[in-house]
C-alpha cells in the first residue's frame, strides 16, 4: 500500500463542511474522494486532519489516503486540480511513510478568525469575515485570552455536549492583529474541539462588548458548562491556516 499526504485549500462557503454526509455531496471530503474513485476504479477513503464546520475555510488542510498501486505525485496533483471545482485546490501531493496519519500524527494547528470592525460593511471580503461592523475593547479581549492559554479542560467551549472523549487541550498562543477596520485573532494549539475556536471567539467578542469580564474566563473553564461561555461566532470568519507535524 502507498500512503499519500495532500495539502488542500478551500473556500468553505458553499460546502457543508469537510466530512462526508449521507444527505449531501457538498462536502470537501466527498469531492476529493469522488475524483479518486473515478481514477482508480474503487472507493478510496481520504482522512482529514480534522473536520472543519460548514462554511469554514482552509488555507492548508492536511489529509492522507492509501492506494494499492503507486502513482506519480505530479500525476495525482494534476488529476485533482483538473476535476475539482474552482473553490477547492490541492496544493501538494507527497508520498508519506506507512505510519503517517493526518489526524493522529498532527502535533498542532493554527486557526485565524477575522472580524470586520469598521462601521461600513465589507463588500468584497464578506464571505471571509464576521461583519460585526463596530469597534471592540481589544485590550480586555487580550486579558481574557491570557486565561485561555495553557493546558486546560475546554468542555465549556465545545459544541458537542455529549462528547465522551477528553476535552483537555493545550493552547500555545492567542494573538491579536489589528488594522483600521479589522481584528484578526490567531489561535495556536495542540488541537481543538468541535466549534471550539468559534466559541472562544464568541466569548472574547462578548468580553470586547463589555458583556463579560476578562476575569470571568477561569470560572467559565472550571464550570465545564457550555451555557456559560459566549455565542458561537459565524463560520465564515474562520480559516484553518496550518497543521503541524514533527
Amino acid at each position: 500500500m502507498h500512503n499519500y499526504k495532500i495539502i488542500v485549500a478551500y473556500d468553505g462557503t458553499r460546502y457543508k463542511g469537510w466530512q462526508n454526509q449521507k444527505t449531501t455531496d457538498a462536502t470537501i471530503q466527498g469531492k476529493l474522494e469522488k475524483i479518486l474513485e473515478k481514477a482508480v476504479g474503487c472507493p478510496i477513503s481520504i482522512i482529514g486532519s480534522g473536520r472543519t464546520d460548514a462554511g469554514v475555510h482552509a488555507k492548508a488542510q492536511t489529509a492522507n489516503f492509501y492506494l494499492q498501486d503507486s502513482y506519480e505525485e505530479e500525476e495525482l496533483l494534476e488529476m485533482f486540480n483538473q476535476y475539482l471545482p474552482e473553490d477547492i485546490a490541492v496544493l501538494s501531493v507527497k508520498e508519506a511513510g506507512a505510519r503517517f496519519h493526518s489526524r493522529f500524527s498532527a502535533t498542532g494547528k493554527t486557526y485565524r478568525y477575522r472580524i470586520h470592525t469598521g462601521n461600513i460593511p465589507e463588500v468584497f471580503e464578506r464571505k471571509y469575515v464576521y461583519s460585526y461592523n463596530r469597534p471592540l475593547y481589544v485590550e480586555d479581549m487580550k486579558k481574557a485570552a491570557e486565561y485561555m492559554i495553557g493546558t486546560k479542560d475546554f468542555a465549556a467551549f465545545c459544541g458537542n455536549r455529549h462528547i465522551k472523549k477528553s476535552t483537555v487541550r493545550n493552547i500555545y498562543e492567542i494573538r491579536f492583529e489589528e488594522t483600521e477596520n479589522e481584528l484578526r485573532i490567531v489561535f495556536k494549539g495542540s488541537g481543538f474541539l468541535q466549534n471550539m475556536v468559534r466559541i472562544m471567539t464568541g466569548t472574547l467578542i462578548e468580553v470586547g462588548e463589555g458583556k463579560k469580564k476578562p476575569e470571568d474566563i477561569p470560572a467559565i473553564l472550571a464550570s465545564k458548562n457550555r451555557e456559560l461561555a459566549g455565542f458561537t461566532a459565524p463560520a465564515q470568519g474562520l480559516m484553518l491556516m496550518e497543521v503541524k507535524y514533527d
